[in-house]
């Protein structure tokens, strides 16, 4: 059986970056903090950690987080507190969560907020942002605790949850439709475009649907408040959510180029099976703000 004080130092050498850091947050001193590291390795017969700047996990080392990170949600989930370095009831509860990046931009940080009437518990958020089709990567891998994605199908030893669906409609600009004297969604496929980043393929599902074909070029624009603004400037047109558009339309800044089409998402929210109760608390919030704020999905 392995002394989970042995994970427990490698847990704090990853997340803090550093064996200074993590010595430090494990009141030992750095040597102990090493040596608690070669005994893990020592017991196991091969390294737990890549030693570059930062520190990472090796497959063996991410497979040990994993399992770090269930039984600490089993624990909590049978109210047991074996160990004070998760269980600082005066600390926030660290919750790792991987989110596209327009839910981050629209309905997400609501849902993260619960309420001081339904919680007795703090939170503190390290958010990663990732395309919808490939977030679930990252809770296979063991790198965090939450995951908001696009597939329906957890990974072993966790559960998928239905948030709802992100409606996207096809935007641009009056100065963009001016510029390239657009009279028919037909001439997109020849005219730049705006993509969050290589996976998003949004934008190509739906000039699939128009006539089968796909952009000529596009812009890589990965933050969803620069996506918003490269349309305003008439760079490119693209999907935007329908949460994201404010009143831009009603003013005249933007035109919605097919007001029949739109294009939902689905989102999923996946978490470990043991589940603690601070993270039941916060995904019943996250669903219930989900289900006000998104498209019920079909």
């Amino acid at each position: 059986m392995i002394d989970y004080q042995l994970l427990e130092a490698l847990f704090a050498v990853v997340s803090e970056k550093g064996f200074e850091k993590a010595a430090k947050r494990l009141f030992l001193t750095q040597s102990a903090v090493s040596r608690r590291i070669h005994h893990l390795e020592s017991l196991l017969g091969e390294p737990v950690l890549i030693r570059t700047k930062p520190p990472k996990p090796t497959e063996l080392g991410t497979k040990l987080l994993i399992h770090l990170q269930q039984v600490q949600q089993l624990e909590l989930s049978l109210n047991l507190k074996s160990s004070d370095f998760h269980y600082n009831n005066c600390l926030p509860i660290t919750v790792k969560l991987v989110a596209n990046a327009d839910s981050l931009a629209t309905w997400l940080p609501e849902a993260l907020t619960v309420p001081q009437e339904n919680s007795k518990f703090n939170y503190r958020f390290e958010i990663l942002t990732e395309d919808q089709t490939v977030a679930l990567k990252r809770m296979r891998a063991g790198e965090v605790m939450v995951c908001i994605c696009s597939n329906a199908n957890p990974v072993n030893g966790s559960k998928a949850y239905e948030l709802g669906a992100l409606r996207y409609q096809v935007i641009c600009s009056p100065s963009f439709i001016k510029r390239y004297d657009i009279t028919s969604p037909q001439q997109l496929a020849d005219l730049p475009c705006l993509v969050f980043d290589e996976h998003d393929k949004l934008q190509h599902e739906f000039l699939a649907h128009l006539n089968d074909s796909a952009p000529s070029y596009t812009h890589i624009c990965p933050s969803p408040e620069g996506f918003k603004q490269a349309m305003l400037a008439g760079l490119g047109y693209g999907l935007l959510p329908i949460l994201q558009l404010g009143n831009s339309i009603e003013k005249g800044e933007l035109v919605n180029l097919m007001p029949d089409y739109h294009l939902d998402t689905p989102l999923y929210w996946h978490c470990w099976e043991a589940e603690s109760p601070p993270l039941t608390v916060l995904r019943k919030h996250a669903i219930s703000v989900a289900t006000e704020r998104l498209i019920k999905i079909a």
